[in-house]
């Protein structure tokens, strides 16, 4: 998977391409989860995201639950495949999606 980030002042947006596994979570966590100081929005764009899976999953409600605390996350461009996985595990009341 790629992260391709772009940070600008408070802002942090995050490209996620490829897939979100076991194998790639941690790559997230210490990409993203573990640089959020000082951000007060989160944006991931899941144009290019292909699969995510439940280390995946656990990595971005992490990112979420801090965000709740300093600002706001969103998510975009949610593919059908990628929404029926948020929808069945119950991440879509979670998200706030754009």
């Amino acid at each position: 998977m790629d992260i391709i980030k772009e940070v600008n002042g408070n802002e942090m947006d995050v490209q996620l391409v490829g897939r979100l596994d076991t194998v790639t979570s941690a790559d997230l966590e210490k990409e993203v989860k573990d640089q959020l100081d000082g951000v007060e929005k989160l944006v991931y764009d899941f144009e290019n995201l292909e699969y995510v899976s439940s280390a995946g999953l656990r990595v971005l409600l992490a990112c979420q639950k801090i965000m709740n605390k300093q600002g706001e996350m969103i998510v975009k461009n949610v593919e059908t495949d990628i929404m029926e996985i948020l929808e069945i595990t119950g991440f879509t009341s979670v998200f706030k999606f754009a």
